[in-house]
């Protein structure tokens, strides 16, 4: 019995250590493209230069990545999944479910928009590829949809889907970047922005 309890352990601290490198190296990778993408252009970024950055090979990095603009956007959106999803969390449970979202991704956004964030608004292949990473924070969004309202779990993936776009949508409007590559902020604070366009969806998040 004793030694059943080490070698699952074992197993556990293995299986630990081996996802804990698998975060490393995404990180490394979608540090390294980010960097590079804003040194050079987004047209002039290889795959091999980034794999060596990162000190893996171009093998291991297709492992993780299915192009360079996945890559790149993953550089600022990596952790934000999880960020939303904790903030969302935290929120009061009697608070409104609108204005919780709403704080949830807007703590996401109170920074001014980085040179990264316009790289990636102002380069058609990049925001597919952002648009794509929004999904990943329909999940979590979609848990607290289904545990505050109790929906069933169809209902709350299509409000979390709702939601995303909508955020989406709102930041956007607030980062305005003109075909020059110009980046105007206009008037409102990316709260203003995100109200406006989730508030839409208030009669169902109720």
């Amino acid at each position: 019995m004793g030694s059943d309890r080490v070698a699952t352990g074992l197993y556990s601290d293995r299986v630990g250590l081996r996802e804990r490198k698998k975060t490393e190296t995404r990180a490394a990778l979608s540090t390294a493209a980010l960097r590079l993408a804003l040194e050079k252009g987004v047209d002039n970024v290889r795959v091999d230069e980034i794999a060596e950055a990162a000190n893996v090979s171009p093998r291991t990095y297709n492992n993780y990545f299915p192009s360079r603009e996945h890559a790149i956007v993953a550089g600022i959106t990596a952790s934000r999944a999880l960020q939303v999803a904790e903030e969302l969390r935290a929120r009061p449970s009697d608070e409104p479910l609108i204005d919780s979202i709403v704080a949830a991704f807007a703590q996401q956004y109170r920074e001014p928009p980085t040179e990264a964030l316009a790289l990636i608004n102002s380069t058609p292949s990049l925001r597919e590829a952002y648009l794509d990473s929004v999904s990943s924070m329909e999940p979590p969004i979609a848990e607290v949809i289904a545990e505050r309202l109790g929906k069933d779990e169809a209902g709350a993936e299509v409000l979390a889907a709702a939601v995303s776009a909508a955020a989406r949508i709102a930041v956007q409007r607030w980062v305005d970047v003109r075909p020059s590559g110009l980046v105007v902020m206009p008037a409102g604070s990316v709260e203003d922005h995100l109200r406006e366009a989730i508030g839409y969806l208030e009669p169902a998040l109720r």
